[in-house]
C-alpha cells in the first residue's frame, strides 16, 4: 500500500495517507454523529454530535498511527529499515525493509503496536471516568476506548499479517527453527480465522446487521488473501536465500558504445545472444560517465519500437514488393514472402541514401507491413 497524501514525518519515519482514509472518514463521521452518539449521549444538539463525530474519527486514526509507529520504532531498535507509515482503509501499515532478523524481533516488533493500543484504551478509559466531565467529552473519550480495547482484541487474533498472526509465526519460527515452515502454519491459521470471520460476516448479512457484515466479510476476505501472499513472499524469500545476484548474472555481458548507431545495434543484438537489455558504455575503460563507466542501457524493446519508426514498410503483395520508407527515402525489396530476410538491403536503408523506387507511388496504396530484427536481418511482418 503506497501513499497517496503525504503528511510528514514522525519520529524519523515517513508517514503517508490512503485516499481510501478520507472515505471512512467520512463514513465514521456521518454514522457517529447520526446514531452512536445521540443514543449513548441524548440531548444534545446536532452541531454538537457532528463536532465529537469529528473529533473522534480524528483521535480513532490517530490511535491507528500511534499503534504503526509502535512497531516503527521497534523495528528500528531491531536494526531494520522502516519505508513508512501509510493509513489507508482497513486501518495502517509499516512497511519494513527485508526480512524479520530472528524470531525474537519479530515478537518485539509485532507486540509493541497491541501494547501502544492497550495504553490508548486505558488512556481513554481513564479520561471517561474523570468526574465533571461534560457529556460530549465523555462521549468521544468512551468511544475511543472501546474502540481502542476492540482493535487490540482483533490485533491479537493468530491470522497472519495481524500482530498476533505475527507473534504466533515468531513463536513457530522459535520452535522448529525454520521461516519458511513456521509461515506455512501461521498462514494455514490464518485461512481458517479467516473464512470463519467471513461465514460470520455473511450470516449477519442475512439475518440483522447488513452493513456490519457485510464489512466484516471484507475484512475476513481481506486476511485471506493477505494470508496467501505472506505465505508465498516467505517461501520465496527461502529459495532465494542462498542464491547470490553473481549467480545469476551474465558474467561476460553483450556492451554497446554510447556512439553506436542504431544500424550497429541491431546487427550487435542480431549476431550474438539476445538480451532484454544491453549495457552502454563510453569508451574500453569503462569511464566518463559514473564511477562505474556504463553511461545505461539500451533495452531490446527501445531497439526495436526506434526500428518500426525509423523504417516502415508498405508492401504490395500481388507483386511481392516491399518498400522500406524511412527518413533517408524509399527503396523497393522483392521478396517470396512477407517473412523472408531482406537479406544486404536491410543494411542499404539502415546505412546509406537511397533512391526513389518507381514503383513506391503504387506501394503506398498496399497493406502496411512492420519491420522487426531476428537474427542480425530485417523481416517484413504483415499487420
Amino acid at each position: 500500500m503506497r501513499d497517496s497524501i503525504p503528511l510528514g514525518r514522525m519520529l524519523g519515519v515517513k508517514i503517508g495517507m490512503n485516499w481510501s482514509v478520507l472515505a471512512l472518514l467520512a463514513l465514521l463521521v456521518w454514522t457517529l454523529s447520526q446514531n452512536l452518539f445521540p443514543d449513548a449521549n441524548p440531548g444534545l444538539s446536532d452541531a454538537t454530535y457532528l463536532a465529537m463525530a469529528l473529533v473522534a474519527g480524528i483521535l480513532f486514526f490517530v490511535s491507528i498511527l500511534l499503534h504503526e509507529l509502535g512497531h516503527a520504532v521497534q523495528a528500528k531498535r531491531d536494526g531494520m529499515g522502516i519505508e513508512g507509515i501509510t493509513l489507508w482503509l482497513f486501518g495502517g501499515v509499516a512497511r519494513f525493509t527485508g526480512w524479520f532478523p530472528s524470531a525474537g524481533a519479530e515478537f518485539r516488533i509485532a507486540i509493541a503496536g497491541p501494547i501502544v493500543s492497550l495504553l490508548l484504551a486505558l488512556g481513554f478509559g481513564g479520561a471517561a471516568y474523570i468526574p465533571g466531565l461534560p457529556s460530549a467529552v465523555d462521549g468521544v473519550a468512551t468511544w475511543l476506548a472501546v474502540t481502542n480495547a476492540v482493535l487490540l482484541i482483533f490485533n491479537l487474533l493468530p491470522a497472519l499479517p495481524l500482530d498476533g498472526g505475527r507473534i504466533f509465526r515468531s513463536a513457530m519460527w522459535q520452535w522448529k527453527g525454520d521461516f519458511v515452515k513456521a509461515t506455512r502454519i501461521a498462514s494455514v491459521l490464518a485461512r481458517v480465522f479467516a473464512i470463519a470471520i467471513i461465514a460470520v460476516g455473511l450470516w449477519l448479512v442475512f439475518t440483522s446487521d447488513g452493513i456490519g457484515g457485510a464489512w466484516l466479510a471484507i475484512i475476513g476476505w481481506f486476511l485471506l488473501q493477505a494470508a496467501g501472499a505472506e505465505s508465498r513472499a516467505a517461501i520465496t524469500h527461502g529459495r532465494l536465500t542462498d542464491l547470490r545476484v553473481a549467480d545469476l548474472m551474465v558474467a561476460e555481458p553483450v556492451t554497446a558504445r554510447v556512439d553506436m548507431t542504431m544500424g550497429e545495434l541491431a546487427d550487435l543484438i542480431g549476431n550474438g545472444a539476445r538480451y532484454s537489455g544491453y549495457p552502454v558504455v563510453d569508451g574500453e575503460q569503462f569511464v566518463n560517465r559514473n564511477s562505474a563507466g556504463v553511461a545505461g542501457v539500451a533495452t531490446l524493446l527501445a531497439a526495436d519500437r526506434a526500428i518500426e519508426e525509423r523504417y516502415r514498410v508498405c508492401c504490395r503483395a500481388e507483386q511481392h514488393t516491399f518498400i522500406l520508407r524511412g527518413r533517408v527515402g524509399f527503396l523497393a525489396v522483392r521478396a517470396q514472402h512477407a517473412h523472408q530476410p531482406l537479406g544486404d538491403d536491410a543494411d542499404d536503408v539502415a546505412g546509406h541514401d537511397v533512391g526513389l523506387d518507381a514503383d513506391v507511388e503504387q506501394a503506398r496504396e498496399g497493406a502496411e507491413c512492420r519491420v522487426g530484427m531476428q537474427r542480425g536481418e530485417y523481416l517484413v511482418a504483415g499487420h
